[in-house]
């Protein structure tokens, strides 16, 4: 038995101390973590969403530290340049910028095409553009604002994307989720939250317990084929998106708020240590595996998540990518 393990747990059960910065610390000097900049990326192509700001923008100046040639997602082409300007360069090519609004399948179909024309191989695929909005929006496609920017939106990406990681050896994805999914349950039925008292926390939080769900089916479905999908969980980060949406919470936890190096961290253990490689359908904090659920009442079961995937396959409007694969002769 690791006796290492017990103040983690002890601190991951009481939730403050694990998501704050003192969670963050106490592991890093229980474990012996190797430093990020220990892993290198030479040769490898990231894709990462939201990379402007953040956790998203700390992510991406780390993994081009550590070699990687980037491709950056993101809606505002002078922010995505501006990051792309101040990242250390690769050894081979250049780092690239692709536009796209991920509440838009249609610009996320244009952009995950741009990309294959780009970069035929991809090692890992980051998924973390997030949103919250106070009150209910709609898109020009007709979907509920939140859950298209994080649930629909990456489900297109990521099956567009697939002949590129089938491509890389033991390609990677991680999903970049919150640990307030952990209070909502996910309503199959209202997906969309078209009813009931609109409320952007929960949509939020149903959205990222959606999200979670999902890296599980694609983690089994895509088991066969050497690609491994994962989701964590930052913990508390003090982030310019936190600060906006929640401005309570950020001035009530303040200063034990995690740095985004902090929170960024576990991004960069699952996108490129050796130690998480094979390690699938998991959920992480702080480089250890946790549950996928605190309260019985939020859990979603095999044939839940497997009615979820046919929903979101319904709304996307996409072939299922493992019927699509099986007809191609591919294996599922």
């Amino acid at each position: 038995m690791d006796l290492r393990t017990l103040p983690d747990d002890l601190a991951e059960l009481t939730v403050v101390p694990s998501f704050t910065s003192a969670g963050y610390r106490l592991r890093r000097a229980l474990y012996a973590w190797d430093d990020p900049a220990a892993w290198s990326l030479a040769g490898r192509v990231v894709v990462i969403t939201g990379p402007t700001s953040g956790l998203g923008r700390e992510t991406a100046s780390s993994l081009a530290e550590m070699g990687a040639r980037l491709v950056l997602v993101g809606r505002d082409a002078a922010k995505l340049d501006a990051v792309r300007a101040s990242l250390a360069p690769p050894a081979d090519g250049a780092h690239r910028s692709v536009v796209a609004d991920m509440a838009s399948l249609a610009s996320v179909r244009r952009a995950a095409a741009e990309i294959l024309a780009l970069e035929p191989r991809i090692d890992v695929l980051i998924d973390n553009a997030g949103t919250m909005v106070p009150a209910r929006e709609v898109t020009e496609e007709g979907h509920e604002r939140t859950f298209a920017t994080m649930v629909l939106g990456p489900f297109v990406l990521v099956s567009r994307l697939l002949p590129a990681l089938d491509v890389a050896p033991s390609a990677r994805i991680v999903a970049v989720t919150s640990g307030g999914m952990y209070a909502q349950a996910l309503p199959l039925d209202d997906l969309e939250y078209e009813h009931g008292t609109y409320d952007g926390t929960r949509a939020y939080a149903r959205a990222k317990r959606a999200q979670v769900a999902l890296v599980r089916e694609w983690a089994t479905r895509l088991r066969a084929r050497g690609i491994t999908a994962n989701a964590m969980h930052p913990g508390w980060a003090d982030t310019p998106g936190l600060e906006a949406s929640l401005p309570g919470f950020h001035r009530l936890v303040g200063q034990w708020l995690r740095t985004p190096a902090q929170g960024a961290d576990t991004i960069l253990w699952l996108a490129a240590s050796p130690e998480a490689r094979g390690q699938t359908g998991r959920l992480f904090l702080d480089r250890r595996a946790r549950p996928f659920d605190r309260l019985p009442s939020t859990r979603l079961d095999r044939v839940a998540r497997a009615e979820l995937w046919d929903r979101v396959v319904r709304l996307t409007g996409e072939p299922d990518p493992m019927a699509r694969t099986r007809r191609s002769g591919g294996q599922a």
